[in-house]
C-alpha cells in the first residue's frame, strides 16, 4: 500500500489530503484501489481499477446465507441490481468504488430502509419501508433467492468468486 500525505486537496485546496493506492491480486485478475480523503473539509472519494478489465455485465445466483458471503469489487461507475426486493443502485457525483460482499450491499439497503421506517412523514412510506425490511430477513435467510447483477461499462467491476 503507498500512501501520501499533506497533498492538495481537490475541494478545499489546503495540504491535508492523503492518497492512498492498494493492489489486491484475485484469481482472475488484479484490482486497484485508490482513494482521496482530506483532513480539513472531510472530502473522501474512493475508486477501483480492474486488470484485466472484466465483463461489463456480470450476474449471480445467491439461494442461501451462505452465498451472501461473495464479494464484488464495484466501481464508482458500477450499476448494481437485486430486481427481487426491487434494489438499484445508480451512480452519482458521490459515488465510490470499493470491494464488499453481498452481505454488505444487503446490510447498507437495510439502514436506509430502516432510517425510512423510522423517520418518514408519510405513513405509507413507513408501511413500504417496513414491508421491504421483511422481506429483506426472508432472503437474509435464504427464503427468497435473489439474482445480483452488477453492470459497468468501464469493465472496472466484478464479482469475485
Amino acid at each position: 500500500m503507498d500512501e501520501l500525505k499533506n497533498q492538495d486537496c481537490p475541494v478545499c485546496h489546503e495540504k491535508t489530503a492523503t492518497l492512498i493506492e492498494d493492489e489486491r491480486s484475485f484469481k482472475n485478475f488484479k484490482c486497484f484501489l485508490f482513494s482521496i480523503t482530506c483532513s480539513s473539509c472531510n472530502y473522501h472519494k474512493s475508486d477501483i481499477e480492474i486488470d484485466p478489465p472484466q465483463e461489463k455485465k456480470q450476474s449471480i445466483s445467491i439461494k442461501n446465507p451462505k452465498e451472501l458471503k461473495i464479494q464484488l469489487a464495484k466501481s464508482s461507475e458500477a450499476v448494481i441490481k437485486i430486481p427481487e426486493i426491487r434494489l438499484t443502485i445508480k451512480p452519482d457525483i458521490s459515488s465510490n468504488g470499493y470491494i464488499t460482499t453481498a452481505e454488505g450491499i444487503l446490510s447498507k439497503y437495510k439502514k436506509e430502509l430502516e432510517e425510512e421506517r423510522d423517520s418518514a412523514e408519510d405513513q405509507e412510506d413507513r408501511k413500504k419501508a417496513k414491508n421491504q425490511l421483511k422481506k429483506l430477513w426472508k432472503v437474509e435467510l435464504g427464503e427468497i433467492p435473489i439474482t445480483l447483477t452488477i453492470e459497468d461499462s468501464s469493465g472496472n467491476s466484478a464479482l469475485i468468486t
